[in-house]
C-alpha cells in the first residue's frame, strides 16, 4: 500500500513534466547554417578527373565560389608529365607562369585571371601545347578601382599587391598596370600575408566581438581553399607572425579582463593550442604616455606583432601610447621604448633612447617591424606630433611617413636612417591604419592608408569617427629612393603586400578545425518556465533572427542603447541565461571602420554570440526584454 502511495506522486510529477513540457515546447529548429569549410568539402564532391583530357578538360571557374577571378582546369594524362600554365596578360609583366609537379591527375589552379574577360590561358607539357579560354564575370558594381596608377615597368616584375579594406572594399590584388587580377567576396580583413608553405593566413569573416575582433584566421590559398581554420577564445585583430617553429603570434584580446587590443599569444600551428601568451598590463603601466585617442578600455591598442631571431625579442606597436616596444620572448620582460617619453613614468625612463642627429619621434604609429639590417622599419601615422593637447599640430599641417631607425640597446641611443612621406605633406596624411613593407636594402613599401577628407579638409580621425566624405590610400614602392611604382585608390586599406601569385601547391583534402572559441559567460539555475509571452510582435518591433553556425548560436537584433536583453536556453527544467549587453564600447580610434555598430531611431543592431562548448543536446530558446519573458518559439541543437 505504502508503494502505491509513493508512486502517486511520482505519476503525478511525469504527468505534470509532459504537459508543461508540451506547453512551452518550441516548434521551429534553427538551421545550421554551412561554414565555408563544410561548403568546400562539398563542393570538391564535383571536382572530377576521370574521363577529362588535355583536349576536353574539367575547366571550373570560381572553384570555392569566394574567389571569382580563379579556376581549376583539372584531366588525366596516360603518362606522368608536369604541365606549364601560361596566364596570358597585357604585357611582360602581367603574363604569369608556373609549372605544376609531375602527376597523371591533374589539378591545375589557375589564378591572375582579369575580371569580364575572355582570358587565354596556355597549357604545355612535352610536345603537347593547348589553349583554353576561361570567361569571367564583371566586377560587383561596388569594387573599388584605382584612380591613379604610376609604374616603371623596366624596374618591376610581375609580382601582385594584396590590399585588405578598412572601409568599403575587398580583399583584392591589383598588377602593375592598377588592374584587379584577384579578389575574395567574403569579408575578410586585417593582415594578409603568406606562410612559409606558400599558402595564405587571413582572418576569418566570423566576429567574437565587435567591432571588429575575428574568430580566428583561416590558411587558404588563393583558390579560396581552406586548410585549416584557427579558432582562439580571444578572437584575432591587427596581425601575425611566423615562427620558424610553424607556431604563430597573433594579436588577440583576453576579454575577461576588460580591456582590448593588449594580448598576445602564441598558437600552436599543430594543435591550435595556445602554448604562450603575453599580456601587456604586466609590462606596462595602463595610464602612462596617453595619445589622444587613448581609452581605459583600449589602452594600448597593439597592432603589430613581429618577431626577431637574432635577439629573441618580439616587436609590438602600441597607438594609443605613441610607443614602439620591445620584449624577451623568454620572458615577457621589456627590453626598450620607442617613443617621446613625455608623460611616461619614472620607472620607465631607462627604457626610452636618446636621439642623435636630425630626429622626430613617431606618433600612433603602425607596423612596426625589424629589417635584416638590425633597423626599426615603422609607418609614422603622425597624430598631432606631441603628448601636450596644447602644442598638437592640426591635420591640415601635419603629414604621414615610413621612418627607419637604428638603435644602439647598449647606449640607449637612437638615430633616424631613413624616411618618406614628410615631404608629401597633408596630402600623404593618413592618421590611422597604414604598413610598411621591407623588400630589400633600399627597397621600401609606404602605404599611406587612411587619408580622407571631410568637406575637402583632411581629417585627424579615422574615417568612420570623423564623418568623411572622401577616402584615399596612396600606396608607394621605392626603389633607391625613386617611386617606381604608386597606386591611389578611392578608399582606406588597412595593410599592403607585394607577393608573388604563384607559391606553394594545391591538394584537395579535409581542412583542419583547430582551437575554441571557449565557454560562453552563463548564469545557469534550476528553473521552471510556467509561461511567456508571445513575441510575434518584438521579433517585428526588434528584428529578432537566430542563426545556427556549426560552433555557435548567433541571434541578432536591434534595440534601444541600454536595453536590458537575456537570451535564456531551457533544457530539464535548467535555464542557461546568457546577458546580451545592448551598447558600445568607447571604440575611439578603430583601425576597421567596415564593422563599425551605428544606431538610427531603431536602435542598435547588435549580435550576441553563443558558444556551443558546453551545451549538448536540444535547447528552448527564450529571450527577455526589460525583464518581460517572451517565447520564441525556436529551438536549438548542439
Amino acid at each position: 500500500m505504502k508503494k502505491v502511495i509513493l508512486m502517486i506522486p511520482i505519476i503525478i510529477l511525469i504527468f505534470l513534466s509532459i504537459v508543461y513540457y508540451y506547453s512551452i515546447k518550441c516548434e521551429e529548429l534553427v538551421i545550421n547554417e554551412e561554414s565555408l569549410v563544410m561548403k568546400q568539402e562539398k563542393l570538391e564532391d564535383n571536382f572530377e578527373s576521370s574521363g577529362y583530357t588535355i583536349e576536353n578538360p574539367n575547366v571550373i571557374l570560381n572553384p570555392y565560389e569566394i574567389s571569382p577571378l580563379t579556376a581549376l582546369v583539372i584531366f588525366e594524362t596516360e603518362e606522368v608529365v608536369e604541365p606549364t600554365v601560361i596566364i596570358n596578360g597585357k604585357d611582360e609583366n602581367t603574363t604569369f607562369t608556373n609549372t605544376f609537379e609531375s602527376n597523371t591527375v591533374h589539378y591545375l589552379s589557375i589564378y591572375g585571371l582579369y575580371p569580364d574577360y575572355n582570358n587565354e590561358i596556355t597549357i604545355k607539357y612535352g610536345d603537347v601545347s593547348k589553349t583554353i579560354y576561361i570567361k569571367t564575370d564583371k566586377l560587383p558594381d561596388d569594387f573599388i578601382l584605382p584612380t591613379n596608377v604610376k609604374s616603371d615597368k623596366s624596374k618591376l616584375d610581375n609580382e601582385l599587391y594584396f590590399f585588405s579594406p578598412s572601409s568599403k572594399g575587398y580583399v583584392c590584388a591589383y598588377d602593375v598596370n592598377g588592374d584587379v587580377r584577384w579578389y575574395l567576396t567574403e569579408s575578410f580583413t586585417w593582415n594578409i600575408n603568406r606562410l612559409e608553405n606558400g599558402n595564405l593566413l587571413i582572418s576569418t569573416e566570423r566576429l567574437v566581438n565587435p567591432p571588429y575582433y575575428t574568430t580566428g584566421l583561416y590558411e587558404m590559398n588563393l583558390l579560396g581553399k581552406i586548410y585549416t581554420e584557427f579558432k582562439l577564445e580571444g578572437g584575432y585583430h591587427h596581425d601575425y607572425f611566423e615562427l620558424e617553429n610553424g607556431n604563430l603570434l597573433v594579436a588577440s584580446d583576453n576579454f575577461v579582463d576588460g580591456t582590448v587590443e593588449d594580448y598576445v599569444v602564441e598558437l600552436d600551428r599543430k594543435t591550435g593550442d595556445i602554448v604562450k601568451t603575453f599580456n601587456l598590463k604586466d609590462i606596462l603601466n595602463v595610464n602612462d604616455g596617453k595619445s589622444e585617442n587613448w581609452t581605459d578600455y583600449d589602452w594600448f591598442h597593439n597592432n603589430s606583432v613581429w618577431y626577431d631571431k637574432s635577439t629573441n625579442s618580439i616587436t609590438l606597436s602600441g597607438r594609443h601610447q605613441d610607443a614602439v616596444i620591445n620584449i624577451d620572448y623568454d620572458t615577457g620582460k621589456l627590453n626598450w621604448i620607442i617613443g617621446d617619453p613625455t608623460n611616461w613614468s619614472s620607472e620607465y625612463q631607462k627604457y626610452f633612447f636618446t636621439p642623435i642627429g636630425d630626429f622626430e619621434w613617431q606618433w600612433s604609429q603602425h607596423a612596426a617591424m625589424i629589417t635584416p639590417e638590425g633597423y626599426v622599419f615603422i609607418f609614422d601615422n603622425g597624430n598631432n606630433k606631441s603628448k601636450i593637447k596644447e602644442e598638437y599640430i592640426h591635420a591640415t599641417d601635419s603629414y604621414s611617413r615610413g621612418v627607419m631607425y637604428k638603435i644602439d640597446t647598449n647606449n640607449m641611443t637612437i638615430e633616424q636612417v631613413w624616411q618618406y612621406g614628410k615631404e608629401r605633406g597633408s596630402s600623404y596624411y593618413s592618421p590611422y591604419i597604414s604598413d610598411v613593407d621591407y623588400i630589400d636594402s633600399n627597397h621600401y613599401i609606404v602605404h599611406s592608408g587612411g587619408i580622407s577628407y571631410k568637406d575637402g579638409v583632411v581629417q585627424n580621425q579615422p574615417a568612420g569617427l570623423a564623418g568623411s566624405d572622401t577616402l584615399k590610400s596612396i600606396t608607394t614602392e621605392l626603389l633607391d629612393d625613386e617611386i617606381i611604382f604608386e597606386i591611389e585608390l578611392p578608399t582606406n586599406n588597412y595593410r599592403v603586400e607585394k607577393m608573388e601569385l604563384y607559391s606553394g601547391s594545391y591538394e584537395i583534402k579535409d581542412a583542419n578545425v583547430l582551437g575554441s572559441l571557449g565557454k560562453t559567460e552563463v548564469e545557469k539555475n534550476m528553473s521552471l518556465i510556467l509561461n511567456a509571452n508571445n513575441i510575434d510582435d518584438e521579433y517585428k518591433s526588434h528584428n529578432i533572427t537566430f542563426t545556427k553556425e556549426y560552433d555557435r548560436l548567433v541571434v541578432n537584433g536591434t534595440f534601444k542603447r541600454g536595453t536590458n536583453v537575456e537570451i535564456i536556453l531551457y533544457q530539464n527544467l535548467v535555464t542557461y541565461t546568457y546577458n546580451w549587453r545592448i551598447s558600445t564600447k568607447p571604440y575611439t580610434a578603430m583601425c576597421v571602420d567596415i564593422f563599425n555598430e551605428k544606431e538610427d531611431e531603431s536602435g542598435l543592431n547588435t549580435n550576441k554570440y553563443i558558444n556551443s562548448e558546453g551545451l549538448k543536446g536540444r535547447y528552448n530558446i527564450f529571450i527577455k526584454i526589460d525583464g518581460k519573458l517572451y517565447k520564441t518559439n525556436n529551438y536549438v541543437e548542439f
